[in-house]
Order: structure tokens, then sequence, then C-alpha cells
């Protein structure tokens, strides 16, 4: 509820009712003062007959307690902290009492309290005047004799009901707090009088303006002397100072946001500015001076910069928002979720984030340019975030949408924030394509197989083959595809890899378990999104899990780390009000991947940018970088997630509406498809985070990495079928028989096999054999031999037709009647049928010399 909510006032009570409360009232005050607090009184004819139950029951003690004041939010610019953003339940900045000018206590003190060093909490005179008062009509709108402390008792309850937890109670507890009735005023005096026994004068005067409410949303003098005049309350004039304090009594109608405040907010501050006068704290030029001046010659109103909405910094504010809800629930701040609530609300804290704000707004322009947020013909979203591989800092978080917490926001601008999970930013994640495959590579790599070990690429049925957490799994018709039309045959893993041939990762994972992979993927940290299970199922492996950009950035930053994954921080340190610090997020680094298994890894995934699918990715400056691109079937969402040794960072763009609009047909204003400028957009990011960051090499992969536990396909290249079968049983492989095709050598024996002798397979894996019909033979070499010795070589060789061309090649004396050409070409497999024509060398001019017959 805003404390600018007017508070219900009762009736007037009657002139002779009003006398008794007088008599009655003074006469308890004068009880109060005499003998402290609590007597066992009775006083007769008192408003009402509850007085004396309501008086009993009344706490001796109110504490001035924690007020709620700003919270300032820092990140990083070249390495020093730069403030953030300001963030706040209610705008206020605590001052100590000689933080305050003078100017500004004898205003308070002058105009609202002129015997306060002298009393106790209550001020008999005024009591007296106001109980006179009330014969006129009740306790009015001065609120009936209330001293400095009995209105900070009132502000302290006042601020205690805006904490309360919900709209019923806290309006009720307000209303409560500020209706001017004979009993409330009791209490009123009791807390006032056990305040100044607690407290010294000093700290009353301090809290009563720290606390006051100032209007236009401003609590606290030096919030009202920053939003009123933007200046600190220690350099307040005493026209300022007595207008800040002309607002206390009527914050609404004396504030000074409106000029149509200005005439009644000089009434009261004229007063106060005569009272001063009078008490001998301001001399007679000054308050000439003051008199004499209107509030427009002195207010410069001052737009409070509250809330992440007015991060600096450009494109900071979906960090900002981040930041605010994970420190809000650290447990520094308190062990219960309403302690954590209630710290917060006080605020006072400084909260030094991990956020580079430059580097953050160098990738915010870049997806300004690429990514522009008034794309139009779909809804257009991407976000960068990088990684510090060693600690898990988060250093970017940027997104081409605009902040905007507005319940519509217009299309350029979003309340979602794309890069983290659901929880903290309302986003449901995205699927990530072929990025997930990495988690396919290190699982490969963790069970012991090899780089250069070859899998098929070759798109087929894939009904079966797959193992989930121990049982098979059967995926019916799938019929898997790859993403470059046409791509097929087999692949080394480190090629599959940098190509990222979709089949030949299924096939990696029928050697595998689904379940290892999807841990794998979490022990990286790697979760969907909006909270629910990781799916494992073959097409997983692909990338159907919908997962937020920075947990990738996160995961592939354990591959930068050799292996050791870092949780994500955003929160550096955290001081209180106080100036204690209370330390940040914790650093929660564990090796996941063995080194060697992350630096094959690596190794790997290099090949994206050095020949594969990340091709211009690479920095100018030569920092070793490994990167995978991901792609979903319909290519409406593209990522590209890679790294140094030092930073990781993942881009992801995509449609944020569940459209399929394929973001490799439309085009930016930067020039190219969306999709095709993912790797260009990536090495402008990573460009200035390598001058910061500077990567260093990655260890080099050991042959046994590299070749894993594979065996050799043996050659078994003119055996038979049954031998071939035997031999390759022997080596560890499985037969399968491809059938007979149209060749040379013996009928029956084996002509290839595929994978070819040599290859490295796993063990148990299948290698097809194909036989020979017999009916092909293969072309000799016959150059330079006469007509009858190529004859006769051909004839051997199984060719039972052999003729000349009537055309002669030109040649000189030693080449005549000699072998020119062959067709068909030699080494060339034909039918033992074909006739092959040979082409002799005639004279210089090519023509048929006479002793060639």
């Amino acid at each position: 509820m805003s404390a600018q909510k007017s508070a219900s006032r009762t009736k007037p009570v009657s002139a002779i009712g009003a006398f008794v409360g007088f008599v009655g009232f003074s006469a308890l005050a004068g009880l109060l003062v005499t003998i402290g607090v609590t007597p066992a009184i009775a006083v007769a004819g008192v408003t009402t007959t509850s007085t004396i139950g309501v008086f009993e029951s009344l706490p001796e003690y109110i504490e001035i307690g924690d007020l709620p004041q700003r919270n300032e939010i820092y990140a990083y610019a070249n390495g020093k902290p730069v403030k953030l953003a300001t963030v706040y339940d209610q705008n206020r900045e605590e001052l100590k009492y000689d933080q305050i000018s003078d100017q500004l206590k004898n205003a308070a003190i002058d105009g609202e309290d002129k015997r306060f060093w002298d009393h106790g909490g209550v001020d008999m005179t005024s009591l007296v005047r106001a109980g006179v008062g009330s014969i006129a009509g009740g306790l009015g709108e001065s609120g009936g004799g209330s001293t400095l402390t009995m209105q900070l008792v009132r502000n302290i309850k006042m601020q205690q009901a805006l904490e309360l937890p919900t709209q019923e109670e806290r309006e009720k507890a307000y209303n409560d707090a500020v209706e001017q009735t004979i009993p409330r005023k009791l209490e009123e005096m009791k807390l006032a009088i056990g305040l100044a026994k607690k407290y010294s004068h000093e700290e009353i005067l301090t809290g009563y303006l720290n606390i006051a409410y100032f209007g236009d949303q401003t609590y606290g003098v030096q919030a009202a002397a920053q939003h009123y005049f933007n200046k600190s309350a220690t350099d307040l004039t005493p026209a300022e100072a007595a207008s800040i304090l002309a607002i206390v009594q009527s914050p609404n109608t004396r504030n000074l946001a409106s000029e149509k405040n200005y005439e009644a907010n000089k009434a009261r501050r004229d007063v106060i500015l005569k009272s001063m006068y009078a008490q001998k704290h301001l001399s007679k030029a000054d308050f000439d001076q003051a008199i004499a001046s209107n509030p427009k010659d002195y207010v410069h109103l001052t737009e409070p910069q509250q809330g992440c909405q007015s991060a600096a910094g450009n494109g900071a504010q979906f960090f900002c928002d981040y930041a605010v809800k994970v420190v809000k629930k650290m447990s520094q701040l308190g062990g219960t979720q309403k302690e954590l609530d209630q710290a917060w609300r006080n605020g006072g804290y400084t909260i030094q984030t991990s956020l580079d704000i430059n580097l953050n707004g160098q990738q915010k322009d870049l997806l300004n340019a690429h990514d522009p947020n008034t794309e139009a013909r779909f809804a257009l979203g991407s976000t960068m975030n990088s990684i510090e591989a060693s600690t898990g800092r988060i250093l970017t978080m940027a997104q081409n949408k605009d902040y905007d917490q507005s319940i519509k926001s217009p299309p350029t601008a979003t309340s979602l924030n794309y890069s983290v999970d659901e929880g903290f930013g309302g986003s449901k994640g995205f699927q990530t394509g072929s990025t997930y495959k990495v988690f396919t590579l290190l699982d490969w790599l963790k069970t012991g197989h090899g780089l250069n070990e070859t899998v098929s690429g070759t798109p087929r049925l894939m009904q079966s083959g797959w193992t989930e957490c121990g049982q098979p799994y059967y995926a019916g018709g799938y019929t898997p595809k790859n993403d470059s039309p046409g791509e097929n045959g087999n692949f080394t893993v480190a090629r599959a890899t940098a190509l990222s041939v979709n089949v030949a990762f299924l096939n990696m994972a029928q050697k595998l378990d689904l379940c290892d992979i999807r841990d794998t993927a979490k022990s990286l940290g790697v979760h969907r999104a909006d909270g629910g299970d990781l799916k494992s199922n073959p097409t997983s492996v692909l990338g159907i899990n919908e997962i937020a950009p920075m947990t990738m950035a996160s995961a592939y930053a354990t591959i930068s780390n050799g292996g050791t994954y870092c949780e994500p921080i955003a929160i550096d340190q955290v001081t209180d009000a106080t100036g204690k610090k209370l330390g940040g997020q914790t650093k929660q680094c564990k090796q996941v991947l063995d080194p060697s298994v992350a630096a094959t890894a690596a190794f790997a995934l290099k090949g994206t940018i050095q020949y594969g699918t990340a091709v211009g990715a690479q920095t100018a400056d030569g920092t070793p970088m490994f990167a995978k691109t991901g792609t979903t079937d319909d290519a409406d969402q593209i990522w590209l997630v890679g790294g140094s040794s030092k930073v990781a960072t993942a881009y992801w763009q995509g449609n944020t509406d569940g459209g399929k609009a394929n973001l490799r047909h439309y085009y930016s204003g930067a020039g190219g498809s969306y999709a095709s400028a993912r790797a260009d957009v990536w090495r402008q990011a990573m460009t200035p985070i390598n001058q910061i960051y500077p990567g260093d090499a990655f260890p080099a992969p050991s042959q046994t990495a590299l070749r894993g536990n594979s065996l050799n396909v043996p050659d078994v290249t003119g055996k038979t079928a049954d031998e071939a079968r035997s031999t390759l049983a022997g080596a560890g492989f499985t037969y399968v028989d491809g059938g007979t095709q149209a060749g040379g050598g013996t009928a029956g024996t084996v002509s290839s096999t595929s994978p070819g002798a040599g290859t490295l397979l796993s063990q148990g894996s299948s290698v097809t054999v194909y036989t020979t019909d017999g009916t092909q033979t293969t072309v000799p070499d016959v150059a330079g031999k006469s007509f009858d010795e190529a004859r006769g070589l051909l004839q051997q060789a199984g060719f039972a037709n052999v003729s000349t061309t009537n055309r002669y090649a030109k040649g000189d004396d030693g080449k005549k009647c000699t072998v020119a050409n062959v067709r068909p070409q030699v080494g060339a497999a034909a039918s033992k049928d074909t006739t092959v024509s040979l082409q002799l060398f005639g004279d210089q001019d090519g023509k048929a010399p006479k002793e060639c017959r």
C-alpha cells in the first residue's frame, strides 16, 4: 500500500466529552512524565472506557529498527566497479547524525518540536495546547501536540504496517497507525517515553529524519534532497531545509514534485523559517534571503533512477534483473524466505556483480546489428552469454530485445530473459540442436573410444540398437537425416564432429548408453530450463531438450577449464549497510571430466572452426578456440557455442513464440541470412574477450586418445567368404554379407569391405564384405608396348577382344607402332567381354608408318 494513502479521521467529540478528555489526557500525561511508564492508574471520564485496558496492554518500547534503504548494484568497467543500478522497496538512503545539515535539524526542531532537547518524549506544554484545541472539535490535523519522538513512533508503526505480508493487513495497520484518536495518542505517548528512555535525542532526531515520508515515493531527508534539489542533505540552504520539512505534515499537497504544490509548501516553509529565526538559528540576512525565495528558484526535480529498467550500460538490464533474483535467494541475507524478503526490503546492500559492462555492451551492439529487435516478419530473439571458465563468473548476458516489465511490452521489448532458466527469467529455454552432440562425444571419449574411430554417416532406418539405462530402446520407424543433402558414407569421429553428421552421432550413441550420455550432460550442469527431466531418447542426441543459453555456455566452459565444471556466478560480493562484507556466491567447481577427455574433445571441436560448420569463427589474434554449431530440424533455432581456454560464449538465435521461421531463409540488414552470419558474429564477440582474457593452447591429445580402444579392420581381399568371416571374427568384428558385385579375380572371393582395410572401428562393429562374380578384370598397363605385346598382356588379363584405332598419335622414330592410349584406361575395371581399343604412335604428323601392320 502506498504511504500516500490518506488516513481516516475520527469524528469530532462533543465539547463536554472533549473537555473531560482534555482533563483526563492532561492528568495522564502528567503521571507519565512524573512516574515514568505503565503506572497502575484509573482515569475517570477519559474518552472511552477501554482506555485503561488499552494503556495497560501497550508495550513499553518500540524499536527504531532498520529502515528500508536503497540497494546498489555494481558491475565492472575496465576492471573497476561501476554502479549498474539502484534497486529499492522504498527510495531512502539512511544518514548518520553528523551527515545531516544543521539547517535540516533546526528546521525539524523549530518547526515541529521547539522543546525537543528538554522533554522526555512528551511535551506537556504542547499537550495542554492540544487539549484546549480538542475542545474546539477534536485533535485536528496537527495531531494533537505530537513531539518529534511521538511522530517517530507513528512513522515506525506506519513503516511496520507497510512491511506486513498482505494488502489487507497493510491497509488496516496503516490506518490504525495514522488514526488521530485519544487512545491512539495515549499509545504514542507511552511508546514515545519508551523511545526517549532507550535512545538519545540525537538518535531519535536522526531516526525521524531518515524515516519520514516526503511525498512522491521518497523517504528520508537524503532521498528528498536528491529528488527535489539534486543535492545531498548535507548541503541544504535554509530555504531548502525548511521546504523539505514543510512536506512532512501533508506529503500529498506540499511535496515539490508538482508546481501546483509550491504555494502550499511555501506557506508552511515560511512558518518554519520564522521559527528558525526566532530561535536564533538564522541570521537576519539569511532569513530575509530565504523568505524572499520561491521554490521554483531552487527546486531541481531529479527523477529517481531506480530498478533494473534504469540500469546503466548498454543492454545490462536483463543481467541486473537476474542478479537481483539471485541475491534475494542468498543465505547471507537470511535463513528463511521471510527473512530473505525482509532483508532485501530493508536494503542498504551494495552488490558487486560479475558483469563486464563494456563487453556486455559490445555484444548488445552486435545483436542490435545482426539480430535487430525491429524484425517484423517473425519473432526473432537472440542472446550472447560469456562465462569465465575457471570461476563460472558470468561476464555477459546480452539480448537483442530491450528490457521492459510492462504488462504489454512493445514488439521490440520483453520482460523475458531468454538467457536463463524459467525461474529466473520466465523463458522455458530452446532446443539446442547439434550443440548437444558434445555430450555424446564426451561420453564416447570417457568410455575409451577414440577420435580416429570410424562410424557410418549414411542415413538408414534405425529402429533398434540403442540402450537406455541398460534396457533396449526401440525407436520404431526412425529414419534420421543429415543436415547436408547427400551426406553419407564413413566418417572418423573427429570429422563427424567438425561436419556435425547426425547419423554418425546416432551410430556412436548405439555403442553407448543413452542414460550415460544424459548423465554426462548433467555433470556439466546441463538441465532443462523449465525444471523438467532431461530427455534421454535417441532424438535427444541431436538436441531436442529445451535449455537456457547460459547453461550451454557454462557446460562448454567445462571443456575450456580442463574438465572442471564451475557453477555460474553472478554475485562477487555483498556488503551490508554497516559496511560489513558478507561474501558473494561461493565458487563451486568440481572435476567432472578427466583432463585428457576435455583436451581430446577440444581438439575435435577445433576442427569445427578449421574446416567444419563454423568456418569464419576464428579470431585474427590466433587464439586457439573450439566451437560447435547447432541447428534444429526446421532451422528455427540456431546456435554456436564454444570458446578459448579462458572464456566460453554461447550465441543463440531463434523464434521466441513457437514459430518455425527458417533462419536460413531470412536475411538481416547486416547481409547474409541470420544463420549464415553466426560464425562471423561469434568471432566479433570473442575478439575483445580474447584481448582481456588471452587464451592458451589446449593440451594435445595423446595417440591413445585418438585411437581409443578401436581395432584395425584386417585386409581380407581375395579370401573366400568363409575365410573372411573367420578372419573378421577373430579380429573382433561382425561379418555382414554385402552380396556379390561385378568384379575381377576369382568368382566368390572378397573384392572389398566397408569400412576398408586399416580403418579403426570399435570392437564388435560390423564390417560389410563384398565378393566378386569374376566377370570383370583390370586393364593392365600396356603403354609403350608393341601391338603384339599389348595384345598378349590384355589376353592374359582376360580380355579376348583387342583392336586398334584408325587414327595414330603423333610420335617420333622411337615410338612408332607402340601403344599411345588405351580405352578403357589403364587400371579400370571392365567386363572381360569388353573390346579394348589401342591407339598407336605414328610418325611426326600422326600418319600411319609403313612398318606398322
